[in-house]
């Protein structure tokens, strides 16, 4: 009976789609799967509406009010131009911008937001083609805009797109404006509410002119240009996999002074089909393996990736044998906070006013090094919104030196706000000529810090459940993680449990509730054990997976124990999955 009004709801959402207000494509593609006898994929478009969340849009493209498509984009780019005229009414004119990146329709979605903006009589900046998402978040400060979007899936499969919304300080929204503009989204039941006819008077195109402002204030961030000079001529292999790095990233190293930075042609062709790779993530070992294979064949000292979107990048060095091996997100935002918190130091930029960022599920190495340094940190949950928001709290109090993810994101300025793969990317270059005047590599300026600081080794599982059910499941296990907390982690008593989505601990060492302090509340569990460990679950909020991040440590003295720790982290995060059950 249930399946049954299940597939009615949805064969009466459908046939709403046959109406005039949706064009002849549309119709079609309707009425082909409201006629096909099986309706798994009638249903997996239409049993529920793609939702607005708080970081926008996020599905796959097709009919449907499930999918990503001109009308679920439209109703999003509705909706927050109501919002912003509801905000802003004292305003002569209210702006946007938009951006977008190269995935199969990002170009077509922004036009038609565009015209929907502009159709509402906001003024809007859109970019002439593909750019970074950290280049439109700067251009909404530049040009004192009130909100601006970019079309864009980040690292996700090709079958995705997205549509991420972000206020007038130039970050992704957080409350009220995230809640009040899904109120205003939610609103927009049909297309008929939807105002398509654009006013061209009102659409300016961005181009060159703020990819040069953009790149030249990047160039103020730079802290050793002394060793850029020294080793200008080191070979860094670069490549954008197909996406919106492809042009600024080695425009910006090479403002940064670096002078031979060495191409993988292949993924220099933009492409929303992403040819060359299954997935354009550069968290995953496939992305990088041709750029590995080109610094092999040159003898180069330092490969990066930016994911298609260009907000986040994937680094991979050479060990002491010479082999190449790809850092985690965590070992990128260790060697980040290190050395940023070392130069600043150094050139007497500390005053005692600096703080670094990370996130929750971000390795606790990371506050170490800020403590040690006399440096604050500060914890936010998962998604640079909350960076962004520490950042936006902070203004005019306190400096922000760096803040970073596991999830392979870091921002090195303050004047963007959210992770910036092309200032992420020169900077790294920079560590890497900054280490070489320290006579030491990359791969061994990382194990210094780990005799300096701790051994740490983290390892992040993605456990996919796709579709309705899989969601299903996914709320399941949340449910007995949280319901039945874990005593022991590997051997290793279980002291402190943090639910975020109550605000609320416990202490089992002192046998005490706790009560977090948090913006907001967030469905995240979190386990720390005896020994150091850490363990973190939470569905993802953009993709149809549940996440367990494992964290293990011990303390070493030399560089000599470093294969020992490394091995009996390893062992040690086999028996957390078993413990989980993953």
């Amino acid at each position: 009976m249930e399946n049954e009004q299940l597939l009615e709801s949805v064969r009466n959402k459908a046939l709403s789609w046959l109406s005039d207000s949706y064009d002849a494509e549309t119709r079609a593609a309707v009425q082909k799967l409201l006629d096909n006898p099986d309706p798994t994929e009638l249903i997996e478009c239409f049993y529920k509406d793609l939702e607005f969340g708080t970081g926008g849009l996020r599905g796959i493209m097709g009919v449907g009010t499930n999918r990503m498509n001109i009308y679920t984009v439209g109703a999003a780019t509705q909706g927050l131009s109501n919002y912003l005229k509801q905000e802003f009414d004292h305003l002569d004119q209210i702006k946007v911008v938009i951006g977008y990146d190269c995935r199969n329709n990002s170009h077509k979605f922004a036009d038609i937001s565009a015209d929907i903006f502009s159709a509402n009589g906001i003024k809007v900046y859109q970019f002439e083609d593909l750019r970074p998402t950290p280049e439109m978040s700067y251009a909404i400060r530049k040009l004192g805009c009130q909100s601006g979007i970019i079309l864009t899936a980040s690292h996700n499969p090709k079958e995705y797109n997205g549509y991420k919304a972000y206020w007038d300080d130039g970050a992704q929204m957080v409350a009220p404006h995230d809640k009040n503009t899904i109120a205003e989204v939610n609103k927009i039941r049909s297309a008929g509410e939807i105002n398509f006819k654009g006013n061209k008077a009102l659409i300016e195109t961005l181009g060159k002119e703020m990819d040069d402002q953009y790149i030249k204030d990047l160039t103020t961030i730079s802290l050793s240009p002394d060793s850029i000079k020294r080793h200008h001529d080191m070979k860094i292999v670069y490549t954008p996999i197909h996406g919106t790095g492809v042009h600024l990233v080695p425009d910006t190293l090479k403002a940064f002074g670096f002078t031979n930075i060495i191409h993988v042609p292949e993924q220099d062709v933009v492409s929303g089909d992403f040819p060359t790779v299954i997935s354009p993530n550069p968290e995953e070992p496939a992305a990088l393996s041709m750029a590995v294979e080109k610094a092999i064949a040159v003898d180069a000292e330092l490969v990066m990736a930016s994911d298609p979107d260009a907000d986040r990048v994937g680094a991979a060095v050479k060990n002491n044998d010479g082999e190449w091996v790809l850092l985690n997100g965590n070992q990128t935002a260790l060697m980040f906070v290190y050395y940023l918190i070392t130069r600043w130091k150094e050139l007497g930029k500390v005053s005692g006013k600096e703080y670094i960022v990370k996130t929750i599920v971000t390795t606790e190495l990371i506050r170490t090094i800020a403590e040690k340094n006399g440096v604050e940190l500060f914890d936010v949950y998962t998604g640079f919104k909350w960076i962004a928001d520490i950042m936006l709290k902070n203004e005019g109090k306190k400096t922000f030196i760096g803040g970073g993810e596991e999830s392979y994101g870091f921002l090195c300025e303050d004047f963007v706000r959210d992770k910036d793969a092309v200032s992420a990317c020169a900077i790294l270059a920079e560590i890497a000529a900054w280490s070489k005047d320290q006579g030491v590599t990359m791969y061994q300026l990382l194990q210094k810090i780990y005799v300096e600081y701790g051994f740490s080794k983290e390892k992040g599982i993605s456990v996919v459940k796709k579709g309705k059910s899989g969601a299903e499941e996914i709320d399941a296990m949340m449910k007995h993680f949280r319901e039945n907390p874990l005593k022991e982690i590997a051997g290793s008593k279980v002291t402190l449990f943090y639910d975020f989505s109550t605000l609320k601990g416990y202490d089992f060492m002192e046998n005490e509730t706790l009560t977090l302090k948090m913006p907001t509340t967030s469905n995240v569990l979190q386990f720390f054990a005896e020994d150091g460990t850490k363990v973190s679950v939470r569905p993802s909020g953009t993709e149809p997976k549940i996440k367990f991040y494992c964290e293990v440590h011990a303390k070493i003295s030399s560089e000599e124990e470093l294969p020992a720790a490394e091995h009996a982290a390893h062992e040690k995060i086999e028996q957390i999955k078993y413990s989980l059950g993953i």
